[in-house]
Order: structure tokens, then C-alpha cells, then sequence
């Protein structure tokens, strides 16, 4: 069973989620504060985080923020927020997804399954390890290293990446992008892809500088991969 963390201070509407996921079948947990979410993430593994962004301690996307320093968990915001930008914010801060307010819980339940189908991708399939010069991914523990360092990806930042990866020099479109490593692409609009590819980019740039440029953007077309040079 899937262990969901729930961070809301209105207790009416975590008692909803609560009873909407147990319903279902997940373990819940609450806690009221950004605060406590951390101190909890610290100690403890979780499958999921439900995170409001409006806290009486924080916001949260701070503690998105906080939480990606060390940890992929998935994200999915809830919000009385509904404009553009706060959903770009969210996306550019980490989270997998978001859920305005009023919300209904049968929908907040279905998105959740998919976040957790998402988090277990497996596009890489023909062989467990697959290089591409300095990259490797490893298809069974889901992992991608850069020169030997671990990558820290969200399930939607492993799932581009593996695309990009399994065909090198071919440029997708957003929309492609979107089919690939979204399990509902409608939900999701081209400017999401834009944002994990910053985020994604920025990884693999601090792991190493040869990867800095390996992502490359194809105005008015879409993205194009090409592998890191193996000499300096």
C-alpha cells in the first residue's frame, strides 16, 4: 500500500482527502504546517506528498523547494490558485501536478494513481543498462547517473530523459514529449514540458558540464538530444 503525506491546515479538507484515499486504500498521514512535512520527510518515506500551498507557516512552494534538495518524491499541489503562472511556479519549483480548490475527491484520487504509475516508468525496456557516452540509464532501478553521479529526477524528468535518450539526434515536439511522459497529456499544457526541460536541464548541469548542452531547443519545433562528448 502506498503511504500518502497530506499538508493542509484546514481540517475539513484534509478530512476529505483522508477519507478519499483510505477509501481507496492508502495510508494517510496529516500534518497542519510546512514545518512539520519536512521534519516528517526527514525521518520517514513517503510515496506521495499532497502539498496546499497556502500555510500558515510558510507557502508551499517553499517547501517544494526544500523538499527537492533531497528528495524525487512526487509533488501534487493543492490550491485555491488557479492562474497560469502559480501553475508554471509550481511545475518550475518540482511538483508533478496540481489540483484547484474546490476540488473533487474523486479526481484528486484518479490523479494521484497516476503520479505513482508515472513514478514507476520503464521506457528503456531491451536491456537493464543502456549508455549513451556519459549517461546511463538504468531501466530497472529507474535511475540515470552522469559520469558516475546519481540524478536526483522527478518521474516526469526521468521520463523525458529516457525518451530523449532512447532515440538521440531526433527532435520531438511538445506534444510528442507530452504522450511520452504524461499519463494524461491533455491535462498537461506545452509550457509544462518546457518547464521540466528547465528543470531537467539544470540537473544534469550541475552533475557535470559536459551535459550542459546536451538538451538543445528547436525554435518553433521542439526539443533535440544529442549525447555528451566523452573528451573534453
Amino acid at each position: 500500500m502506498s503511504t500518502i503525506l497530506i499538508v493542509e491546515d484546514e481540517s475539513s479538507i484534509a478530512d476529505t482527502i483522508i477519507y478519499a484515499l483510505e477509501t481507496e486504500h492508502f495510508v494517510t498521514k496529516h500534518v497542519a504546517t510546512g514545518g512539520e512535512a519536512l521534519d516528517l520527510l526527514a525521518k520517514k518515506r513517503f510515496d506521495l506528498v499532497v502539498l496546499d500551498i497556502g500555510l500558515p507557516d510558510t507557502t508551499g512552494f517553499d517547501v517544494c523547494k526544500e523538499i527537492r534538495t533531497a528528495s524525487s518524491v512526487p509533488i501534487l499541489f493543492l490550491t485555491a490558485r488557479d492562474s497560469e503562472i502559480d501553475r508554471v511556479l509550481g511545475l518550475e519549483f518540482g511538483a508533478d501536478d496540481y489540483v484547484n480548490k474546490p476540488f473533487s475527491p474523486r479526481e484528486l484520487v484518479a490523479r494521484i494513481k497516476a503520479i505513482l504509475r508515472r513514478s514507476s516508468p520503464s521506457l528503456v525496456q531491451d536491456k537493464k543498462v543502456v549508455s549513451k557516452d556519459g549517461l546511463a540509464i538504468d531501466s530497472e532501478a529507474m535511475l540515470v547517473t552522469c559520469y558516475g553521479k546519481t540524478l536526483d529526477l522527478t518521474a516526469h524528468e526521468y521520463k523525458l530523459l529516457a525518451t530523449f535518450m532512447s532515440q538521440p539526434g531526433r527532435t520531438f515536439t511538445r506534444e510528442q514529449l507530452l504522450e511520452h511522459a504524461w499519463e494524461d497529456p491533455g491535462s498537461a499544457m506545452d509550457r509544462t514540458v518546457d518547464a521540466h526541460i528547465k528543470s531537467l536541464r539544470a540537473k544534469l548541469n550541475a552533475s557535470s558540464n559536459k551535459c550542459a548542452e546536451i538538451i538543445q531547443t528547436r525554435r518553433g519545433l521542439g526539443y533535440c538530444y544529442h549525447p555528451p562528448q566523452t573528451s573534453d
